[in-house]
């Protein structure tokens, strides 16, 4: 069968009207093509199987094709970008992630299971039986931020500061809406300060903290001042940002299912990884694993040419029949995911705050789940956004 063109591809808008169903735009357009065509003449890859691609000799991580594409080709947005380990490959990436890789072992995250247990208890303590409270803020924000901060070594006092960047350093990962460069822009340098002045207080006073021991190893590894300040920003960024709104969708979309709810209340500890699995499944907070195809490569009839923006579609993937049995169905006694979770990614990018994101997401479900059984949605639930890191809109509960 010959390879057909691109041109008549379904499109994925950058924006959607309000109310459309996300899953099931992505369930039509899967069904009728492999690929479709989004924002900036990304290709977006539609079926799991495609995955395979993004280990494959045949594509890279996005470096600056993005900003390029979108005609940001200097500035901060660009300089960031250009430094961060995000955006980068081969020996760039690895001279980047090295001296990061040694504090998010998976056995070194396990041990803070206790502390991430009487932090949520805390919380959840203060709040029973009072009435409707923000879990977005209260909690789930919280929670990762608070990890985070200990782990860099950053004060709990600092805490309002580097969660007023969030929003918008997210934003930044994706293709930009119009008329948001600016403040996207203005945040950036707000955050790159906030960071540079972290580093400097640890120059000149070291402490025995992680960000001490990450300055004295970018010397030994090599990091020049921007990639250490990036190297920075993105684990403040990866471990505030994503862990918070997959609480927040996996606690909403359990109380939405009362039998699968009271299943989990009944055996916390011998359900938790089941449930954040499928949370991270049903809900997936990344919309996509962007590459670059580096040749031509035939994908199911179709041809991705040599520099196309490629985009691996996890919000489809992860509702792809061929792998998932009722596919739009929560289930958290699923027993079909398959080894690897695609939402960490794959090869040598595959996420560095896996272990540390399952084991906030697990034990704060459990803590929840063994102190307020009774636990209730306050409101409409929450709904993410579109592309890029998606963002959660609102949350309350009220704990009981």
């Amino acid at each position: 069968m010959p390879a057909t063109t691109l041109e008549r591809l379904p499109v994925i808008p950058l924006e959607l009207p309000p109310g459309t169903d996300i899953y099931a735009l992505h369930n039509e357009i899967r069904e009728m093509s492999p690929l479709a065509m989004g924002p900036d003449n990304m290709i977006f890859a539609m079926r799991y199987k495609h995955f395979d691609l993004i280990t494959s000799p045949k594509t890279r991580q996005w470096e600056d094709d993005l900003l390029v594409a979108e005609g940001i080709v200097s500035g901060p947005l660009h300089q960031a970008n250009r430094d961060s380990v995000l955006f980068s490959n081969g020996e760039v990436h690895q001279r980047r992630r090295a001296p990061m890789a040694r504090t998010f072992a998976f056995k070194l995250m396990d041990g803070m299971r206790p502390h991430i247990t009487e932090l949520v208890s805390g919380i959840v303590q203060e709040n029973l039986a009072k009435g409707p409270i923000d879990f977005l803020n209260v909690v789930a924000a919280q929670l990762p931020a608070r990890i985070i901060a200990e782990i860099l070594g950053v004060a709990q006092a600092d805490l309002p500061t580097f969660l007023s960047f969030i929003p918008l350093a997210a934003e930044s990962l994706g293709p930009l809406h119009p008329g948001r460069r600016d403040p996207i822009e203005q945040n950036q340098l707000a955050f790159d300060a906030y960071v540079d002045g972290l580093v400097a207080s640890r120059r000149d006073a070291p402490r025995k903290d992680f960000l001490t021991e990450l300055i004295a190893d970018s010397g030994t590894d090599g990091l020049t001042e921007g990639e250490l300040r990036q190297q920075i920003l993105a684990l403040i960024l990866a471990g505030s940002d994503t862990t918070r709104a997959t609480l927040c969708m996996t606690l909403s979309t359990l109380l939405q299912h009362p039998e699968q709810w009271r299943a989990f209340c009944a055996n916390p500890d011998g359900l938790k990884k089941n449930v954040v699995q499928e949370g991270l499944r049903f809900e997936p907070v990344v919309a996509g694993i962007p590459r670059i195809a580096l040749e031509d490569i035939a994908i199911d009839g179709h041809v991705v040419p040599a520099g196309g923006m490629m985009l691996f579609c996890v919000v489809s993937a992860l509702r792809d029949p061929e792998v998932y049995k009722d596919p739009n169905t929560f289930d958290i006694h699923r027993t079909d995911h398959p080894k690897w979770h695609p939402i960490f990614g794959a090869g040598a990018h595959r996420c560095l705050g896996e272990a540390l994101a399952r084991a906030e997401l697990e034990e704060a479900l459990a803590a929840i789940a063994k102190l307020a059984p009774a636990t209730t949605l306050v409101g409409a639930p929450p709904k993410l956004s579109h592309l890029g890191l998606r963002q959660v809109d609102h949350m309350h509960v009220a704990f009981a």
